[in-house]
C-alpha cells in the first residue's frame, strides 16, 4: 500500500524505560486503522525514546484518533510525548549511510565535539550513537547519513589525532555483515618484538644489525637487500637458537582475543611478514592460524648459513599475499582488513578495503584509511560493529573469564 506524506504521523515518546511500554502504545493504536511504517527504538542509562511512523489511506480522521490514544498512554506512563502530522519516510537518509568509529583512553569531550562539527559541517547528520567499548579503551560508534566516505576519512582521522583519539569513516551496508580476510603484519603490530632483533641478540651482532637497520630506514637500502645482509651476520648461529627467539616473543595485548574472535566469526586470518617462518608459523598455529608468508632461513647442519632462500616477502610481496588469500577464499576486495605498522606495510594497507596503520610510523598512517595508537589490537574488532560486551560473553560461554579475557 502506498501511503501520500499527508497521510503519516511520527510520534515520539520518551521517558523512563519499563515493561510494557512498547505494548501499551501499539495496544492503543490497533483499532485506529493505521499501518506502521517505520520504528526506531533505544534505552540509553535507563531513558527510552520510543519513534513509531503510522499512516493510512482512511480520513485523516483515523490519524487524529491514533494521536489521542498515542497521547492517553503517554499520560498513563507519565512519559513525554511528540507527534508530527504529514512526515515522511526519509529513504534517502537510509540509503546513504556511513559508520565512523571513535576511539580513545581517555576519549575527551573535546575530541566528540570536533568530529560532529566536521560531519554537520559536510552535511551529515548523526542518526545514531552507541558505546561499543568500554575498555580497555573507550570506543563509539556513530551511525550517520548525507554525507560520504570520501568527505569524511581523512579529516575526520586528522582533527581526532589532534585530541589523542583514533578514528574509522565506514561505508554502511551489506558488505559488513560478509565474511572478512583480515590479513595482519607480524612484527610490531602482530607481536611486540622485531624477530631480526631478538635473532641478531643471540648471534652477538646487534650493533651490527641495527646500523644496517637504520640505512634501510633512511631509504639506502631496499628491504630485500637489507634483509639478506642482515640474515648474513647469523651465519653459524645454531638453530636451536630459533627456539629460543621463538620462546621469548610476546605477543600484542589483545592477539589472543582478537583471533578468538575472528575465528567465532568465521573470518578468515593471515599473517605476512618480512621475518621468519621458523618463527612466526608456530606462534601462527597456537592460534588456529594457518596461512602464513614470511622468509625462510637456510639451515644446514643444525646451524643457520645467513642466507634467505626462496621468494623474499618485501613490500609489494605483502600486498600480493593479500591479493592471493583473497583470491584462494573468494572474497572481495573490498572485505579485506590489513593491519601493519610500518613503510614495508604500504602497499598492503593501500590495497586492503580497510587499512589499518597500528601503532604505525607516519608513512604507513598516511598511506592507511585509519590509524589506531592504542596498543590493543583487538581494538581492530570495535572498528567491525562488535562490541566489549560481545566479546566477553562469547568467551564466558567458553569458560573464559573476564579477567583472562582482558588479558588476552
Amino acid at each position: 500500500m502506498t501511503h501520500d506524506i499527508r497521510s503519516t504521523l511520527l510520534i515520539t515518546l520518551s521517558g523512563s524505560d519499563r515493561p510494557g511500554v512498547t505494548r501499551a502504545l501499539f495496544t492503543a493504536l490497533a483499532p485506529h486503522g493505521v499501518d506502521v511504517l517505520d520504528m526506531e527504538q533505544i534505552v540509553v542509562r535507563g531513558r527510552l525514546v520510543l519513534a513509531v511512523l503510522v499512516g493510512t489511506a482512511a480520513s485523516s480522521a483515523a490519524l487524529s484518533d491514533a494521536e489521542r490514544a498515542a497521547a492517553d498512554v503517554a499520560r498513563d506512563l507519565g512519559m513525554e510525548i511528540s507527534t508530527q502530522l504529514g512526515a515522511d519516510e526519509d529513504s534517502e537518509r537510509r540509503r546513504n549511510r556511513v559508520h565512523v568509529t571513535m576511539m580513545g583512553a581517555p576519549l575527551l569531550p573535546a575530541a566528540v565535539a570536533e568530529v560532529a562539527s566536521l560531519i554537520a559541517d559536510r552535511g551529515g547528520n548523526i542518526d545514531r550513537i552507541r558505546r561499543v567499548a568500554s575498555y580497555p579503551v573507550t570506543a563509539l560508534e556513530f551511525q550517520g547519513s548525507g554525507v560520504s566516505v570520501a568527505e569524511l576519512r581523512r579529516p575526520l582521522m586528522e582533527a581526532a589525532a589532534v585530541h589523542g583519539a583514533d578514528v574509522a569513516v565506514q561505508e554502511a551496508g551489506l558488505d559488513r555483515r560478509g565474511q572478512y580476510l583480515v590479513v595482519m603484519d607480524v612484527d610490531s603490530t602482530f607481536i611486540q618484538d622485531e624477530v631480526i632483533d631478538l635473532l641478531a641478540a643471540e648471534a652477538g651482532v646487534e650493533e651490527q644489525v641495527a646500523e644496517i637497520t637504520d640505512r634501510a630506514m633512511a631509504g639506502l637500502l631496499d628491504f630485500e637487500a637489507s634483509l639478506r645482509e642482515r640474515a648474513a651476520l647469523l651465519a653459524g648461529l645454531p638453530a636451536e637458537a630459533l627456539h629460543r627467539v621463538r620462546e621469548s616473543v610476546t605477543l600484542s595485548p589483545g592477539a589472543r582475543t582478537l583471533c578468538r574472535t575472528l575465528h567465532r566469526l568465521g573470518y578468515r586470518i593471515a599473517l605476512v611478514s618480512g621475518g621468519f617462518t621458523d618463527i612466526i608459523t608456530p606462534i601462527a598455529a597456537e592460534l588456529g592460524v594457518t596461512d602464513v608468508r614470511a622468509n625462510t632461513l637456510e639451515v644446514v647442519d643444525g646451524a643457520l648459513t645467513g642466507r634467505v632462500i626462496g621468494p623474499v616477502i618485501d613490500r609489494l610481496g605483502k600486498r600480493t599475499a593479500l591479493e592471493s588469500f583473497a583470491h584462494e577464499y573468494d572474497i572481495p576486495m573490498r572485505r579485506t582488513i590489513a593491519i601493519g605498522d610500518g613503510a614495508n606495510d604500504i602497499d598492503m594497507l593501500e590495497a586492503a578495503g580497510l587499512g589499518i596503520a597500528f601503532n604505525a610510523k607516519p608513512a604507513a598512517q598516511a598511506a592507511a584509511d585509519t590509524a589506531l595508537n592504542v596498543p590493543y589490537l583487538d581494538s581492530v574488532l570495535y572498528l567491525m560493529g562488535v562490541t566489549r560486551e560481545e566479546i566477553e560473553s562469547a568467551d564466558a560461554r567458553d569458560g573464559i573469564s573476564p579477567e583472562e579475557s582482558r588479558k588476552s
